[in-house]
């Protein structure tokens, strides 16, 4: 990413419905394995596999050509300052302004990782231009 692009300065925040810390991901992971249909992070489900996450989630990630972090609905709220709002969720970061991209009832409907992977195509590209005529 150089200077000159409109999403210069912006990460885009993936955020899980799950807060983090060995434990929660123990209890999470057995979830995941006992009761899928009941998990409530598609987020993760979506990503991760019973490894990790998947490889091909990161290497999209690594093409999107934005920085990305991925964190935890707890570390959100500590790293910054945003609560209340439904999980999962993709939001934008630019410093001082933190506004949601993809909400959670879209992630929720997605049924496959090549569903989100075109949602965030899609998503990144439309806050491309809109930031381009600003």
């Amino acid at each position: 990413m150089t200077e000159d692009d409109p999403l210069a300065g912006v990460t885009l925040l993936f955020v899980y419905n799950a807060d983090s810390g060995l434990m929660n991901a123990l209890k999470d992971y057995i979830h995941k394995g006992v009761s899928p249909a009941t998990y409530p992070c598609s987020l993760c489900a979506l990503t991760y596999g019973g490894l990790g996450m998947k490889g091909t989630w990161a290497r999209f990630i690594d093409g999107l050509g934005v920085p990305v972090e991925f964190l935890h609905r707890d570390e959100l709220r500590q790293g910054y300052g945003v609560s209340g709002i439904p999980l999962p969720a993709v939001l934008a970061s630019d410093g001082p302004d933190t506004s949601v991209l993809i909400a959670a009832d879209e992630i929720d409907a997605l049924g496959t990782l090549e569903e989100l992977e075109a949602l965030v195509s899609t998503t990144v590209a439309g806050l491309r231009e809109e930031r381009s005529r600003d």
